[in-house]
């Protein structure tokens, strides 16, 4: 029984986010028109379930670059009615589109000059009938076992409202980097807005080491800066390699000196680099897919500046 019920409710909530697919009309161009040309904010305004995914769908709309905020239907018939100008757009959510916030609220904001879209199940309501644009999101069923949750309508709406999203991001021409910005904090900002040169080792935390330096000398200045690996640079202070731990493990295996040898005999020569203003996610992948743990950064001149390693990428949160 439970799971035959359960599979009731998501066969029915499925229906009615596809009988949506038929419902994308001229009136939902109009209405991607108007948010897309709105000079304000898009209001989202609703109640109860139906308030609750209205505050996903301005949520949404935010962070995809349509400026948005979530309205209470019933707060703003008391005070919050306030927020809206004649400039934003507001879209009125109601399933029966007959509530009396709703009736009381869409005179109010007809009044103060903004445009009103609306997000109902009931094409004859008085929502439906005095709003500039009518998205239908009406369900044959809910999906409740009493018949009086919402459900499938509440999916409806909020499938919708990202329909309308989608749309925007397409129509301003909304990028990856775009979005980063606006979710500095998360990992997608993280891999996108965060450079090699914001987290690579310099200074005192960057061994670098003339290349007639003896290895067990280099292996001291690796010590000091606490890190695993040095840069090996010429006597004109030009960058020619580096020196891992990989490679002093390599010539222990066929040499009892290494220690009393230059770094320059034992060092990886012309090694995998990485430019200073590359993305963070990009040096990740050539660690990655050339199994390193460090990379020499250059500037674009081709100059030493930092060194980046697998340790910096963790710390960062990109690991």
């Amino acid at each position: 029984m439970t799971i035959q019920k359960a599979k009731e409710v998501i066969a029915t909530e499925a229906k009615a986010v596809a009988d949506l697919i038929g419902r994308i009309n001229r009136d939902f161009v109009k209405a991607v028109d108007l948010i897309a040309k709105c000079k304000g904010r898009v209001i989202v305004a609703g109640m109860g379930k139906t308030g609750i995914i209205g505050r996903k769908i301005a949520s949404t709309f935010s962070s995809t670059g349509t400026p948005s905020l979530w309205m209470h239907s019933a707060e703003a018939i008391h005070g919050d009615l306030g927020q809206v100008t004649r400039n934003d757009v507001v879209i009125i959510i109601s399933s029966s589109g007959e509530t009396e916030e709703t009736k009381r609220l869409l005179p109010l904001i007809k009044k103060i000059g903004s445009r009103t879209i609306a997000m109902t199940g009931n094409r004859h309501s008085t929502l439906a009938k005095h709003a500039d644009v009518l998205l239908d999101v009406s369900v044959k069923e809910e999906g409740c076992p009493l018949g009086l949750a919402p459900m499938a309508s509440t999916t409806a709406t909020l499938v919708m409202g990202d329909a309308l999203a989608a749309c925007l991001i397409v129509r301003k021409g909304f990028q990856k980097e775009d979005f980063a910005f606006y979710h500095p904090g998360g990992m997608l900002g993280r891999r996108l807005l965060l450079r090699v040169e914001d987290i690579m080792r310099k200074g005192a935390h960057h061994p670098r080491v003339r290349e007639n330096m003896k290895v067990k000398q280099v292996l001291f200045a690796i010590t000091r800066a606490r890190c695993g690996s040095a840069c090996v640079l010429d006597r004109r202070g030009k960058f020619v390699g580096i020196f891992t731990d990989g490679d002093l493990r390599r010539h222990l295996e066929s040499s009892t000196n290494v220690l009393e040898r230059r770094v320059s005999e034992v060092m990886t020569r012309k090694p995998i680099t990485i430019l200073k203003d590359k993305l963070a996610a990009e040096a990740l992948n050539i660690l990655k897919e050339k199994k390193i743990d460090e990379v020499p950064v250059l500037d674009n001149r081709r100059r030493l500046v930092g060194l980046l390693d697998v340790q910096d990428l963790l710390r960062a949160g990109l690991v």
